[in-house]
Formats: structure tokens, C-alpha cells, sequence
């Protein structure tokens, strides 16, 4: 019986055995490899055929199988964190060193600062593993994965009711996250009002977009990035959203477009956009103008439908020409993916659409980026004929049931103003009482060690004199979980009331000065102010490392 070095010679078999894989590692071929490489002689191995068939030998074999992994020499070493290590390590090491670091994340579903979706349905995450490979700009090539995407945007028109003929397909496409939809939108208003002015022999260097102060920061990238001025509507006490009177007052010759939210990200609020739409159209009349308007639906837009079908805030209403959704949000679907479509196709310029060939035919494409998972595009698919409007519907009622749930649980503990709505995404926002002593910051810091996250933050301006904490409330977060939440948000203040006042030197943050030796004794606002600013300092303060 020829060996294998009979057949391939000592130095194909020391080669082939330095770049073995996975697939070529086990039974007596790997096992002659290392005994060859061991004994050094072709007699020597067959003195030992008989052993080397069933027992691997390699230098460094005994160590690895009789040690485990948190007892080999990868877990005992550190290894480099910004440069590239100089050799190789097992995969069960490079695996074990990088899940225990994972492990001090926080738990996703406890994290209710997120609006994105941190559960799915095992079959789709059967759907979502198969596809990470597929590159969905590749339509040539997965030609099905196209096909998913656009009928989910078809879909997605139909629910926010675009006009369209039964020939007609929908205007859209699918973006990483609302922040590139946003970008997309705001572009194609860009260009169509640069488009206009040239032709009317206007300026058209100085665009401006009119918003509200409590946007997401995907609109102040998107201004500061494409060079557009954002004028936004300041705030007020107990006013949490855009004003539309306000907002129109704003609007010039050089608005592109007013840009309204279906679910504010302070408090879940949904902006008035059939109010803007009617104030508008009576400005565009008079002014001659043809101001849009845009709705970023990125958290409300999955819900509205569903919840609130007679409010008229998409498509319905003549101005809006363009929406943007999160998938990943109350899509159902994990990060990221994103949604925007347009009221027609006269809405999208044609000069931002490119057309390439090089994927084998020809592929019209509107993004910012290129290349591309498509698991989530088909997780999207997934959740749409998986649910159905009535499941949709089922589960955003649940979580406003949860939502209520929690929000009594809050009144109940008499420490809280509860800000948020009982309209909009369902979230609860709320702040304390009294902030003399202790802060909405404490609180979050505390709760963390019951594992909960809830962010703690201060309002926009006009308003950023308001500290607040908010949970939001997804699919996952059950009744039982709402209640525990509440309890040890009510142990937290207890706890808090036998600690020392952190808010003293939170008072003196901004200096007060007297020629008089009189004190000045501040108000309840003025207090509540200071202190925000300070807890803001503090946080920003321990802010490090790249964003």
C-alpha cells in the first residue's frame, strides 16, 4: 500500500501539510502529514503506520487536546486591540476572547433607549443567515432578492396611500436606515427646486429646509453635508413638537421643503401634517410658490396605519411627495434597514438616478452607498406576509397596551410628570417633580444595575431647561416587564431619597453675582436648568474614543 509520500514526494507533503484546511484535516491523511513532519523519514513513518491511522501527533496536539479553552496560552495572553496580530490563533480562541468581551454589552432587549427591533421569529432568522452572502446590488445576479424589494416598496406605497394606477408601480427603494433615506429625500427636493430656479433665472445657491428642533441628527447631517441651511421651530414648555403655524411663517422662496415627524423622538408625538398641509397650500397660493413637505415616518410609520387609519398624514394629503420609514424600527425587522417613497415618479429627478452595466445588465440605482446585505430586504418580505395588516395591527396595540401599563406604574409612584401622549409611538416620557435634590440622571444610572437602560437627556431648544427619562416600549417588552420596570423605578427613588444631594453644586454651575450681600434665591425653572446643564457637562464629559 503506497503512502502518501510514496505518491507525492516529502516536499508536496510537507507543502500540501502547511496549508491544510478544514477540509483535509481529519483522518489518516492529516495524521501522516503530522507524523511525517515529526519523524522526518519515510521509514521511520511506516514503522508507525499502524498507530499514525488513528492518533493525530502533531507538535503542538497533545497541548491543544488536553487543555481547554480558558487554560491555553491565547486566553492567558493580551493580545494588540489596534494592529493586526503577527500570527495566527484557533477559531475557538479568536471566538472565545471576542464573546466574553461581548458579554459586558448590555442585554438588547433591556435596552429601551432603542426604537430598533432586538427580536425576530426563528424562521426568519433561518431566512437572514442563508442570505448574508448575497450582495443586493448584484440584481443581476439574484434577480428573487430584487424582486422582494420591490414589492415591498410597492407595498409599503399602498399602506401609506400613494396614487397609483393597478398598472402602475410604486416610486421607492431600500436605504440602510432612514438616515440615508432622509439624505435621498432631501436631495431630490434639492435638485428639483435648483432645477426650477435656474430655469426662472433665480439664485439657487441658498436652500433651506424648515423643521422642527426636536429632529433626529440624520437632519442636521443632512444640511450640514449637502449644504443646506436648517431653520428649525424652537420648542416650548409643553410643546414638545413642531408648530405648522410657526413652521410656515418660516417658509421662503428658498425652502425645498418642511420636513414634519410621525412620532417625534422625545416624546413619540405625532406632528399635525394635514394642519401644515392646509396652512402651505394657502401660502403657495399666495406666494406662487409650491413648497412640499416630507414625513419622516421613521419611528411612526409602521404604526400609524395600523392604529390610526383615519389620520390623514401621508400621500392623502397633496403636498406630501415624499416619505421615509424604519423597517428596523416597527417594521419588525433587525438593523438596518430603511424605506423611502415617493408620491410619483416626476417626484425623483431623473439626473440622480445612475444606470450601470458591469453586474451583467443594466441596473438603474438611487443610494448613497452601493454594496449591501440582503437579509434584511428579505426579513422585510418575511414580516409583511408573515403578519399581515391584521398581525401588524395585533402587535402595535399590544404595545401600547404595555405602554399604558408602564405609564401607570410611573403616576402611581407620584415622583413623575408623565410628558408623553396617549397618541404616537408607544413610549413613555417623563421627569421628576421636583429635580431640588435628585436628578432624572441618577435614576438612569441606578437602574442600570437592575440591567435596565433608559436614557436620560434634555429637551431641544426652547426647551432644554426639561431633563427626561424615556422607554420605549417594542414588541418584546412584555406586560410582566412593564410592571417589574415600574417597581424598581420605584425602588430607585427610594433608594435615591436616603442618598446625598449630587445637585448642589449642579445649582452653582453658572455663577451668580451681587454687589450686595443679599441672596438671590433662584426659581423652581431656573434651578431645574442649572441642573441639566450640569448632568449634560457631566455625561459629555465621559464621552471618549470615535462616533
Amino acid at each position: 500500500m503506497a503512502s502518501i509520500v510514496d505518491v507525492y514526494g516529502p516536499h508536496k507533503v510537507e507543502q500540501k501539510r502547511k496549508f491544510q484546511s478544514p477540509y483535509i484535516s481529519g483522518g489518516s491523511i492529516s495524521a501522516e502529514f503530522s507524523v511525517y513532519n515529526a519523524f522526518g523519514s519515510l521509514a521511520e513513518k511506516k514503522a508507525y503506520s499502524m498507530v499514525i491511522t488513528s492518533t493525530a501527533t502533531h507538535p503542538d496536539a497533545h497541548d491543544e487536546c488536553i487543555s481547554s479553552t480558558f487554560a491555553s496560552r491565547y486566553v492567558r495572553q493580551s493580545i494588540p486591540k489596534f494592529k493586526m496580530p503577527e500570527n495566527s490563533i484557533p477559531k475557538d480562541a479568536a471566538y472565545q476572547l471576542i464573546n466574553d468581551e461581548l458579554m459586558l454589552d448590555g442585554a438588547p432587549r433591556l435596552n429601551l433607549a432603542s426604537f430598533v427591533t432586538t427580536w425576530m421569529e426563528p424562521e426568519c432568522d433561518k431566512l437572514i443567515m442563508a442570505s448574508l452572502n448575497k450582495n443586493y446590488v448584484d440584481m443581476d445576479e439574484y434577480p428573487v432578492t430584487t424582486e422582494l424589494q420591490n414589492r415591498c416598496v410597492n407595498i409599503i406605497a399602498n399602506l401609506f396611500n400613494a396614487p397609483l394606477s393597478e398598472e402602475e408601480t410604486a416610486v421607492g427603494v431600500g436605504t440602510v436606515g432612514s438616515s440615508e433615506a432622509i439624505m435621498l429625500a432631501g436631495l431630490a427636493f434639492k435638485r428639483k427646486w435648483q432645477t426650477k430656479r435656474k430655469a426662472e433665472g433665480k439664485p439657487y445657491d441658498k436652500p433651506n429646509i424648515v423643521t422642527g428642533a426636536n429632529v433626529q441628527v440624520c437632519w442636521e447631517k443632512f444640511a450640514r453635508y449637502f449644504e443646506v441651511e436648517l431653520k428649525e421651530v424652537k420648542l416650548t414648555e409643553g410643546y414638545y413638537v413642531m408648530d405648522p403655524v410657526k413652521a410656515v411663517e418660516m417658509v421662503d422662496e428658498n425652502t425645498i421643503c418642511v420636513a414634519a415627524i410621525l412620532g417625534s423622538t422625545m416624546t413619540g408625538e405625532f406632528e399635525d401634517v394635514k394642519l401644515l398641509n392646509e396652512l402651505l397650500t394657502e401660502k403657495n397660493k399666495k406666494t406662487g410658490w409650491d413648497t412640499p413637505i416630507h414625513v419622516d415616518g421613521a419611528s411612526g410609520g409602521f404604526i400609524a396605519p395600523f392604529l390610526y387609519p383615519d389620520l390623514e398624514w401621508d400621500f392623502r394629503l397633496p403636498l406630501v411627495k415624499s416619505i421615509n420609514v424604519s423597517g428596523h424600527k416597527y417594521g419588525l425587522v433587525y438593523p438596518g434597514v430603511g424605506w423611502v417613497v415617493w408620491r410619483s415618479k416626476d417626484d425623483l429627478p431623473d439626473e440622480l438616478v445612475f444606470h450601470i452595466n458591469y453586474l451583467g445588465s443594466d441596473q438603474p440605482t438611487f443610494t448613497l452607498n452601493f454594496s449591501k446585505g440582503s437579509s434584511q430586504i428579505i426579513a422585510q418580505y418575511y414580516q409583511f406576509i408573515r403578519l399581515g395588516f391584521e398581525g401588524y395591527k395585533n402587535i402595535m396595540e399590544n404595545c401600547w397596551d404595555n405602554a399604558r401599563t408602564l405609564r401607570k406604574g410611573i403616576e402611581k409612584i407620584g415622583r413623575f410628570n408623565i410628558i408623553s401622549k396617549d397618541i404616537g409611538v408607544p413610549l413613555v416620557t417623563f421627569s421628576l417633580k421636583d429635580s431640588s435634590q435628585h436628578t432624572v440622571f441618577e435614576i438612569a444610572d441606578q437602574l442600570r444595575k437592575f440591567g435596565w437602560i433608559v436614557p436620560a437627556y434634555t429637551m431641544p431648544p426652547d426647551a432644554q431647561h426639561i431633563a427626561v427619562l424615556r422607554v420605549v416600549v417594542r414588541e418584546d417588552f412584555n406586560h410582566g416587564l412593564a410592571e417589574r420596570l415600574a417597581a424598581d423605578i420605584d425602588k430607585v427613588v427610594k433608594l435615591l431619597d436616603t442618598l446625598p444631594s449630587l445637585t448642589t453644586k449642579a445649582t452653582h454651575v453658572t455663577p451668580i453675582t451681587s454687589e450686595t450681600d443679599e441672596k438671590i434665591k433662584k426659581s423652581a425653572v431656573e434651578t431645574e436648568r442649572d441642573i441639566a446643564v450640569y448632568w449634560k457637562r457631566l455625561v459629555e464629559g465621559k464621552r471618549h474614543g470615535a462616533c
